[in-house]
C-alpha cells in the first residue's frame, strides 16, 4: 500500500499563489477560479487522472455493504471508511495540495476525481467519498468564500440581520447544475469508478448550524460569540435573523443533498462540524430543527438512500439525536462506543468512533482499537466503522492500511 486518499470536510489546503494569472487582490473568488490554469494543459496531471481507478473488490457483497449498514441492516462484516480519508497525510495528496489552491482542486473535476480515488486505490475502504468541502454550496445563495493558506476558510459575505438574510438567494429554486456545474461531472465519474471498483459512493453536506456559524463568524472561531449573540437575540424576540438564516440554509442543503444523490451518491453524510460550540439547549432549539428539516427534504425525495448525521462534539447530548430522522448516527471519539450504543439504543444504527490519534500507535495498538470498537458496537456487521473525527495530518500512511485491513479481517471474539 503506497498511496493515500482524499476526503473533504475542512481539508484546509496549502496553496501556492503562482497558480493565479492575475493578482489575488484584483480578483474575486469566482474570477480567481476562472483564472486558474486548466488541468487539461497539465500533461502529468491529465495522464495520471486518465489512468486512475479505484481498487476493485472481488466480493460481490462489497458493492453495497456500506449502504446496507447505513440503512441499519446487519451485514456480513463491519464496513469501514474514514472521515478525511483523502487528506494531507498522504504524500500523493500533498503533491496537489502543495501546488494548487483548495477550490481549484475541489472544483476542477480532473483534480477532484483523482483526489477522491487515491485513498481507495491504496487501502480499499468500503466507500469512495467525493473530495469537496461543506462550504462548497454557499455561493448558490450569494455567500462567497475562499481558503487562505495558514488561515483556512474565510467568508466575506456578512449575514447578521434579518435584512442580510432577505438579500440572500432563493434557497427553494437553486439550479445546482448552473451554480455548481462541476458537482455533476465529479459525482458522475466517481459513480462509474465506484461501480467498476465494486464499492459505494458517498456524498456529504454541512449541517445548517455549522454553515450559518461559519458565515456569521467569517472564519473559524473558538467561542462562536457572534453566532451565540444572534441565538440569544432570536430567543428574546429582538431579531429572527438566526432562525431565518438556518431555515434558508436547511432548504438549500436538503436540495443540495438531493442533487448529489441524483448525480450518483448512494449515501449522504451530514456534518455538524461545530456541534462542540453548542449546549444541549442550543442544539435542541437551533441546530437540531434545522438539520432535521434538511434531512427530511432528502428523505422525502429519496427514502431509500441512507443519511448519516454526525455532530462533532455532540456526544454529551446523544440522547437528543435519537430522533434526527437520519438512518444512522455517527459519534465522535470523546465517548466510549459501548456508552454511545446504550445512549442511542439498540434500534438506532451507529457509526464511529476511533480516536484519530490511535493511528500514531503501533500496528498492534491500532488492530486492538479496531477490535475493541467493533465489539463494543455489538460485534462484526453491527455498525459502520469510522474515526471519531478526520484522519490527522502527519498520520503514517501504513497505519491507515492497518486499520482498514483489520476491520475487514476481524470476525469477532469467538471466531
Amino acid at each position: 500500500m503506497k498511496l493515500a486518499c482524499s476526503y473533504l470536510v475542512f481539508a484546509l489546503s496549502a496553496a501556492s499563489s503562482n497558480a493565479f494569472s492575475a493578482s489575488p487582490a484584483s480578483l474575486g473568488v469566482s474570477q480567481k477560479l476562472a483564472a486558474y490554469p486548466s488541468p487539461l494543459h497539465m500533461s502529468a496531471v491529465a495522464d495520471e487522472t486518465a489512468t486512475s481507478s479505484a481498487a476493485k473488490s472481488s466480493n460481490p457483497g462489497d458493492r453495497d455493504i456500506l449502504v446496507r449498514a447505513a440503512r441499519g441492516e446487519e451485514v456480513e462484516r463491519t464496513p469501514v471508511w474514514l472521515m478525511r480519508q483523502a487528506g494531507r497525510y498522504m504524500a500523493a495528496f500533498r503533491e496537489y495540495s502543495n501546488k494548487y489552491p483548495f477550490r481549484q482542486r475541489s472544483e476542477t473535476p480532473d483534480f477532484a476525481v483523482e483526489l477522491s480515488l487515491q485513498c481507495h486505490r491504496a487501502y480499499g475502504m468500503d466507500g469512495i467519498i467525493m473530495f469537496s468541502d461543506i462550504l462548497t454550496p454557499l455561493p448558490t445563495l450569494g455567500i462567497d468564500f475562499d481558503v487562505i493558506k495558514g488561515t483556512g476558510p474565510v467568508i466575506s459575505t456578512e449575514v447578521l440581520t434579518e435584512e442580510d438574510v432577505a438579500k440572500l438567494g432563493d434557497a427553494e429554486n437553486v439550479n445546482f447544475d448552473d451554480k455548481l456545474p462541476f458537482i455533476r461531472e465529479i459525482l458522475g465519474r466517481l459513480s462509474k469508478e465506484a461501480e467498476d471498483a465494486n464499492t459505494s459512493l458517498i456524498g456529504f453536506v454541512g449541517a445548517p448550524f455549522t454553515l450559518a456559524s461559519y458565515t456569521i463568524e467569517g472564519k473559524s472561531s473558538k467561542a462562536c460569540l457572534t453566532t451565540k449573540k444572534m441565538m440569544m437575540a432570536d430567543e428574546a424576540g429582538d431579531s429572527k435573523a438566526m432562525s431565518q438564516f438556518l431555515d434558508k440554509l436547511a432548504t438549500m442543503i436538503g436540495n443540495y443533498g438531493i442533487h448529489q444523490i441524483e448525480c450518483g451518491a448512494q449515501v449522504i453524510q451530514v456534518f455538524e462540524s461545530w456541534a462542540h460550540q453548542l449546549s444541549p439547549t442550543g442544539f435542541e432549539k437551533f441546530a437540531k430543527p434545522a438539520a432535521q428539516k434538511a434531512i427530511k427534504i432528502m428523505k422525502e425525495a429519496h427514502p431509500d438512500v441512507p443519511v448519516i448525521y454526525f455532530a462533532n462534539g455532540g456526544s454529551s447530548y446523544l440522547e437528543l439525536q435519537k430522533d434526527m430522522s437520519a438512518d444512522m448516527i455517527a459519534v465522535d471519539w470523546s465517548v466510549d462506543m459501548e456508552i454511545a450504543r446504550k445512549a442511542l439504543g439498540e434500534d438506532i444504527p451507529i457509526s464511529g468512533n476511533l480516536d484519530p490519534t490511535v493511528l500514531f500507535g503501533s500496528k498492534e495498538q491500532i488492530e486492538q482499537a479496531v477490535r475493541d470498537c467493533i465489539d463494543k458496537a455489538g460485534g462484526p456487521g453491527k455498525h459502520l466503522l469510522n474515526l471519531g473525527h478526520g484522519v490527522m495530518q502527519g498520520t503514517p500512511e501504513e497505519a491507515v492500511g492497518w486499520l482498514v485491513d483489520e476491520c475487514k479481517r476481524y470476525k469477532g471474539k469467538d471466531a
